[in-house]
């Protein structure tokens, strides 16, 4: 009789485990992320969530931090990242980075005068920030390549033609910072830092929510918890 109530109890906490491990989700979740941090950040997350929820379909959606907020707004997307320098409502700060200047390793695109700007397009946050602070440190400069998209930009450093404003946590290894002495040689002026928010409506769908999660959870370093509903 013992042996059959330990049988008992141990098929009836598999199930219990088993229900609390299935997928409990469907769906659609369209996502918002900016360009700037999309391949420093995204891929481990959307990797997690689509093993914790296969049958939720993650539609990315990549534009400006400017833009991702609107498409919030209109309901574009049901869940964004941004990048900004301060935090709107219904967001939450997960990271604060730096600004820092960029170029090629090996380069001397910031020792030019004018300094030769990769800078993002008009909707880019970093675009303002960058070019205030170049006035204010009486730096001459000019623009090379306008858009927000990294692969041009990466383009133009990787050919020493431009500097570029990137967060620090961003920066692929191939290329240079410059920071500290190195900036102050180049005359570089320093950056602020930037907010890395998340976004979610009050009245998110479970699936979003649980992705809000997995966010929470790649940017503290901690494991999502088990969402049903």
């Amino acid at each position: 009789m013992f042996l059959i109530l330990s049988f008992e109890i141990d098929y009836d906490l598999s199930c219990v485990l088993s229900s609390m491990r299935a997928p409990p989700f469907e769906g659609e979740v369209r996502f918002g992320v900016p360009y700037d941090i999309i391949g420093s950040f995204v891929p481990a997350i959307l990797r997690a969530f689509a093993k914790a929820q296969p049958r939720v379909r993650v539609s990315l959606v990549c534009e400006d931090s400017r833009v991702v907020r609107e498409q919030l707004t209109s309901g574009g997307v049901d869940l964004a990242l941004t990048t900004e320098t301060d935090c709107g409502r219904h967001g939450e700060t997960l990271r604060t980075d730096r600004l820092v200047w960029v170029g090629a390793s090996g380069g001397d695109a910031h020792l030019k005068d004018p300094l030769p700007v990769s800078l993002g397009a008009p909707t880019c946050l970093f675009r303002p920030v960058a070019i205030e602070a170049l006035g204010a440190a009486r730096r001459d400069w000019r623009a090379v390549c306008e858009v927000s998209r990294l692969e041009p930009v990466y383009a133009v450093l990787e050919a020493g033609l431009a500097v570029a404003p990137l967060l620090r946590s961003s920066v692929p290894t191939r290329f240079d910072v410059f920071e500290g002495r190195a900036g102050r040689e180049a005359r570089l002026p320093p950056l602020p830092e930037f907010r890395i928010n998340l976004y979610m409506p009050p009245a998110a769908g479970p699936a979003a929510r649980d992705l809000a999660d997995h966010v929470r959870a790649s940017f503290s370093g901690r494991p999502a918890q088990i969402l049903n509903n």
